[in-house]
């Protein structure tokens, strides 16, 4: 919560952005507010006089090798990006409708889970928060008669009273025969623990293989519908492992933070449906997934969760310190899970971002990059027949797009060292080609805002940064939203020998890529001349 809101003020202002998040998403046309259709006539205008009053460089020359590279990267990236939005489409009109269907059927005809687990991790939430999530959760047990065992993962006595004072207050007329209430104290740090620590309690309850299982955070409230629409899919589809849901975030925060998060989600929204179109998904979020027990019950699978870990020739073995929503994909993944993404059940994170923007960012992109490296590697040696052979070369082109993205902004500064004014070519491309993809990032979102091409650049140059590095330095993790945990940090000898191999190697290999890329360019003399 912010420090300039009381409890009850905060409250008040979450209600009135939830009303506003919970209706009806206007038409695309609709989504344009004046000062941002006015923005964007205006920057469409700047780039058709630009067009005419910028020599077109490209065409140079000097430097018509630069442009054939870029032009080909170009074509390259935004031929998988538009791939991504057809299958999303395709998704969405031809797939989806039909898995809609047959699920209200089965639901409307009375069939329900034997009993529905859910798993919840919370740490220090802001009260309204949490009494908010509770009553989203009970509201739509009590609504669709599930039987329902709440496991709350806590590491103090601080949530678990908010918890059940709540319960006690507002959750009376609900019977234990439906809804029961359990709370798991961790004994050991970290939210891996937490959460082994509940599904071994599932595990002793006599949980059956069919039951059903959420895992959500502690900041994920239920939209309408969420456990009707989720978990009916798993009635209609016996074939059906997991699925995740949508996401809408509210943000306090910088104002261009919750811009940026907004734009984070439409692009979720558009990779994950095009991810679905072939049974799978890059993540099961660890906001609010839904699993069959099958494969969570499992002894490999719990264990994955609580003690996950890569052995390094460098770092060694190191655990890892988030991810706990990776570490269960790569899992599914591994023994052949079909998974799916749900569009029409939607969940609200709620974040609270208190430090710098510009480096919420970067620890941001740390976790998340550092995730999907960790977990990348071993996903792509399970190989194309392990998984559809769109969901391998996704992964794989994870590993690539971090490498192409940084050519293009060190080739405009090279190339204008050769032509002066290359780099304005450059801009022009870079703001026409980021308009383009917000065009159709715009039909993902509730409004159109024009400050996302500007917002999305640098999403795509900081982030491919961030995994360059991490690329090297695999063990180092930080965790902000969890008691500021961090992994990977040791002072002694050894540790400073190993972080100083690990940045000669970072050093070592951007000094060649630069190398390579000037060699090409032609300001460097390749030795073979």
């Amino acid at each position: 919560m912010t420090k300039e809101l009381s409890e009850y003020e905060f409250d008040k202002d979450l209600t009135r952005r939830l009303r506003a998040l919970q209706a009806p998403a206007p038409s695309y046309f609709f989504r344009w507010s004046l000062p941002h259709f006015t923005l964007f006539m205006l920057i469409f205008m700047g780039l058709l006089w630009l067009l005419g009053n910028v020599p077109n460089r490209f065409l140079n020359p000097s430097t018509l090798h630069v442009t054939v590279v870029l032009g080909t990267l170009g074509l390259w990236r935004f031929g998988w990006w538009f791939t991504h939005a057809v299958r999303a489409q395709i998704y969405a009109r031809a797939k989806w409708p039909g898995m809609r269907k047959r699920a209200d059927a089965i639901w409307d005809a009375g069939w329900r889970p034997q009993r529905l687990h859910i798993q919840m991790t919370t740490y220090f939430e802001e009260p309204s928060i949490t009494k908010r999530v509770i009553g989203s959760i009970l509201g739509q047990i009590r609504r669709e008669g599930i039987p329902t065992s709440l496991y709350i993962g806590s590491g103090s006595p601080y949530d678990e009273q908010i918890i059940r004072d709540f319960v006690e207050t507002y959750a009376q007329d609900i019977p234990d025969d439906l809804a029961e209430l359990i709370f798991i104290r961790q004994n050991q740090p970290g939210k891996r623990m937490a959460i082994g620590l509940v599904l071994r309690a599932i595990c002793r309850s006599g949980a059956d293989s069919e039951d059903l299982m959420i895992f959500m955070d502690g900041d994920a409230l239920f939209g309408d519908n969420v456990l009707r629409n989720t978990l009916s899919m798993f009635g209609s589809d016996p074939e059906l492992q997991a699925l995740t849901t949508d996401e809408e975030v509210i943000c306090y925060g910088p104002t261009w933070i919750a811009k940026w998060l907004d734009m984070r989600f439409a692009q979720r929204r558009l990779a994950m449906q095009s991810h679905a179109l072939s049974n799978r998904v890059l993540t099961l979020t660890g906001r609010m997934s839904v699993f069959r027990a099958l494969h969570i019950l499992d002894e490999k699978f719990i264990r994955t969760i609580e003690a996950d870990h890569l052995n390094h020739w460098l770092w060694g073995r190191f655990r890892f310190l988030s991810g706990d929503d990776k570490s269960s994909w790569y899992r599914l993944l591994s023994v052949g899970a079909k998974m799916t993404y749900v569009p029409d059940a939607t969940v609200y994170t709620i974040e609270v971002i208190k430090e710098n923007g510009l480096m919420r960012m970067v620890q941001n992109f740390r976790r998340w990059s550092g995730n999907m490296l960790r977990n990348g590697s071993r996903a792509i040696a399970l190989g194309p027949t392990a998984m559809p052979f769109f969901i391998w070369w996704c992964i794989v082109d994870q590993r690539i797009a971090m490498w192409t993205m940084i050519v293009s902004p060190v080739m405009a500064v090279l190339g204008s060292m050769i032509v002066p004014g290359y780099y304005w070519n450059c801009i022009i491309w870079v703001l026409f080609s980021r308009i383009v993809l917000c065009l159709f990032l715009f039909g993902y979102s509730r409004r159109a805002d024009m400050t996302w091409p500007f917002i999305l650049y640098l999403n795509q140059v900081v982030n491919a940064s961030v995994k360059i590095y991490m690329v090297f330095h695999l063990s180092k993790q930080k965790w902000s939203n969890r008691g500021n945990q961090s992994a990977g940090d040791g002072s002694g000898m050894i540790e400073m020998l190993k972080n100083g191999i690990a940045m000669f190697q970072l050093v070592t290999t951007v000094a060649a890529f630069l190398m390579l890329v000037m060699m090409y360019v032609g300001l460097i003399e390749t030795p073979f001349r």
